[in-house]
C-alpha cells in the first residue's frame, strides 16, 4: 500500500512552507484591510463629488485590478530571473513604504493619496502572484502540491475575509477610525516583512533571461508560451473562468443581501463569511479526496457543484418573504427557516469552487517547464484580471436590462455548465479522471502498491495482466500521471463505447496478420507518445 504521509497542516511546521504561507497570508489580508477601509470611508464618512458612494466600489476595484493587466508580464519575468525569496522580501519592503503613505492618507482623509496607495498595492499583488505559485513546486514534492495549494487557497480566502472585516470595523471606530485603519495596515506590512525574512532561498530558474519591459509584447509572448502545452493553457482558462464565476457572486453580495434577502449589512458580511469558508474547506478537501495526487478528476466534480447550487440558489430566493418593517438583522435573519436553503446553496457552490480550482493550479505547476513557470502564472493573472473585468461588465449589462440579481446567478450557473462541458470536451483527461475518481470511491475499493516506481517525468511503459474491463479505469485512478492505453482494435470500434475510447486517446492495435496497417500505426503512435 502507498506509504502514509502527514497531513497538509504539517507543512505549517516546516521552514520551507510556513514563512512563505504567513507572508502571503498577511499580504492578502492587508490588501483587503486597505481596500475595505477605504471603501467604507468614502461610502459612509466622506463626501467626494468626483467619487460618489454608488460608484466607489467599482472605481476602487478597477484601480486595484489595473496593475494585473499592465504589469503581470513583467512580474513573471522577474520571478523567473531572480531568487524568489529575495523577490518576496523586496515586495514586502515595498509594501511597508506603501502603508506609510496610506497611513498618512487615512490620517488626512486624502482620497487621491489612498487611491494611489490602492494602485500600488495592486502592483504589490501583481508582483507577488507569479512568485507565490512558482515557489511551491520548487519546495514541495509532487505528492505535496495539492495539499500545499489547498493550504494557500484556504489561507488566501480566510485572509480576505479577516481583512475585509477588520477594515470595515476599524475605520468606523469613533474619533480614531481612519488612524487606526492606517496603523493596522502598517503593522501588518511590517509583520509580513519579518515572516518573509525566514523564507528559504529559491534559486532562479532562468537567471540569464533578458527582461522585456513592453507589457503588450511580453503578454503575448507569455500566452504563446502557455499555449504550447494545450492542457496547461486550457487549465489557465479554466481558472480564469472560476474567477469570473466568483467575482460575479462577490460583487453582488451587498445588493443581494439588501434587495433579495432583505437583510442588513451584517447579513452581507454573513454571505462573505460563508463564501470564504466554503472555498477554504473545498481547498483543504482536495488533498483528502485526491489521496495526495494531483487529482484533476475533482475539477468536473467542482464544476457540477458550482452549476447545481448556483441554479438552485435562484429558485431558493425566488419568493422570499420580506420583513414587515426594517431589514432583517443577523439574528432575525438566522431564525427564518426560508433562509436555510439559500445559505446552503451559497456555501456549497463556494466549496465546489475550491474543489475546482486547486487541482488546476497544481496541474499547471506540475506541467509547466520550470524555466518559464512564473511567466505562465503571470499569463494566468492577466487572464484572471480580464475575466473579472468581463464579469463586472456582463453583470452590469444584465442588471441594466432588467435581469434580477437572482437571474444573474442563474445565468452564471447555466453558463458555467456550458463552459465546463466545452473544456471537458477539449481536454477529456478531466472527464476521464472524474469517471475513474467516482468509480474507485464508490463501486471499487483498492490499495496501491509500487506507485513510487512510476517516474515523475520522461517516458514509461506499464505492462499489466488484463483481468477485467475495469482494469484500465483502476490503473488510470492509481497512476499519478496520465496513461495512454493500447487496446484491441475490434474493441476500440465497439458501437457506443468507441467515443469513450477516442476521448481517452486509446491507441487501437491488431496483430500483424489481421491488420498490418493498424499494427504499424499503433507502434508509430506509441513511439510518438514516448518520444
Amino acid at each position: 500500500m502507498s506509504e502514509a504521509h502527514p497531513s497538509q497542516f504539517a507543512l505549517l511546521s516546516q521552514r520551507r512552507f510556513a514563512p512563505f504561507f504567513w507572508t502571503q497570508f498577511f499580504g492578502a489580508g492587508n490588501d483587503n484591510v486597505l481596500k475595505f477601509a477605504f471603501t467604507v470611508l468614502v461610502t459612509y464618512q466622506l463626501s467626494v463629488s468626483w467619487l460618489p458612494p454608488d460608484k466607489a466600489g467599482l472605481v476602487i476595484s478597477a484601480v486595484f485590478i489595473l496593475p494585473f493587466v499592465l504589469l503581470s508580464a513583467t512580474s513573471g519575468q522577474l520571478a523567473d530571473k531572480y531568487d524568489k525569496a529575495r523577490v518576496m522580501r523586496f515586495i514586502k519592503s515595498f509594501e511597508i513604504l506603501i502603508m506609510v503613505l496610506a497611513t498618512w492618507g487615512f490620517v488626512g482623509q486624502q482620497v487621491p493619496v489612498l487611491l494611489g496607495c490602492l494602485f500600488l498595492m495592486g502592483v504589490h499583488s501583481t508582483l507577488f502572484g507569479p512568485v507565490k505559485y512558482a515557489y511551491l513546486p520548487q519546495h514541495l514534492g509532487e505528492q505535496e502540491l495539492t495539499g500545499g495549494n489547498g493550504m494557500v487557497e484556504m489561507g488566501t480566502f480566510v485572509a480576505i475575509l479577516l481583512g475585509q472585516l477588520a477594515g470595515g470595523l476599524l475605520v468606523v471606530v469613533p474619533g480614531i477610525g481612519p488612524e487606526l485603519a492606517g496603523g493596522t495596515c502598517l503593522a501588518i506590512a511590517v509583520i509580513g516583512r519579518l515572516t518573509a525574512q525566514a523564507i528559504p532561498a529559491s534559486p532562479a530558474h532562468d537567471p540569464r533571461l533578458n527582461i522585456n519591459w513592453n507589457p503588450v509584447t511580453e503578454t503575448l509572448r507569455n500566452l504563446k508560451l502557455a499555449s504550447k502545452d494545450i492542457v496547461v493553457f486550457r487549465s489557465l482558462l479554466g481558472i480564469s473562468w472560476m474567477w469570473f464565476f466568483g467575482a460575479t457572486f462577490l460583487s453582488q453580495f451587498p445588493s443581494f443581501a439588501k434587495d433579495v434577502l432583505h437583510g442588513d449589512v451584517h447579513v452581507a458580511s454573513l454571505l462573505l463569511l460563508l463564501f470564504s469558508v466554503g472555498v477554504g474547506i473545498g481547498s483543504l478537501l482536495c488533498e483528502v479526496l485526491s489521496r495526495r495526487q494531483v487529482e484533476i478528476g475533482l475539477v468536473p466534480l467542482g464544476a457540477i457543484g458550482m452549476s447545481v447550487f448556483a441554479i438552485d440558489l435562484y429558485f431558493a430566493v425566488n419568493h422570499l418573504a420580506a420583513p414587515t418593517t426594517a431589514l432583517w438583522g443577523l439574528a432575525d435573519f438566522a431564525r427564518q427557516g426560508q433562509h436555510v436553503r439559500p445559505m446552503i446553496d451559497l456555501f456549497m457552490l463556494s466549496l465546489s469552487a475550491g474543489l475546482y480550482s486547486v487541482p488546476m493550479y497544481a496541474l499547471i505547476q506540475m506541467r509547466a517547464l520550470a524555466s518559464h513557470r512564473a511567466r505562465i502564472i503571470a499569463a494566468n493573472n492577466i487572464l484572471n484580471a480580464l475575466f473579472m473585468i468581463a464579469s463586472s461588465l456582463i453583470a452590469g449589462a444584465l442588471l441594466h436590462f432588467g435581469v434580477s440579481i437572482g437571474g444573474v446567478f442563474l445565468i452564471t450557473g447555466i453558463a458555467n455548465a456550458v463552459v465546463a462541458g466545452y473544456i471537458f470536451c477539449l481536454v477529456p483527461e478531466y472527464l476521464l479522471r472524474f469517471i475513474a475518481f467516482v468509480l474507485t470511491r464508490t463501486a471499487y475499493r483498492f490499495s496501491i502498491q509500487g506507485d513510487a516506481h512510476i517516474p515523475a517525468t520522461g517516458p514509461a511503459i506499464v505492462v499489466c495482466n488484463h483481468v477485467s474491463f475495469v482494469d484500465p479505469v483502476l490503473l488510470m485512478a492509481a497512476s499519478p500521471r496520465p496513461i495512454r492505453f493500447l487496446m484491441d482494435a475490434r474493441i476500440f470500434r465497439t458501437p457506443g463505447l468507441g467515443l469513450f475510447f477516442r476521448l481517452a486517446k486509446a491507441i487501437p492495435i491488431a496483430s500483424k496478420n489481421d491488420d498490418p496497417v493498424a499494427y504499424e500505426a499503433a507502434f508509430a503512435a506509441a513511439d510518438q507518445v514516448l518520444a
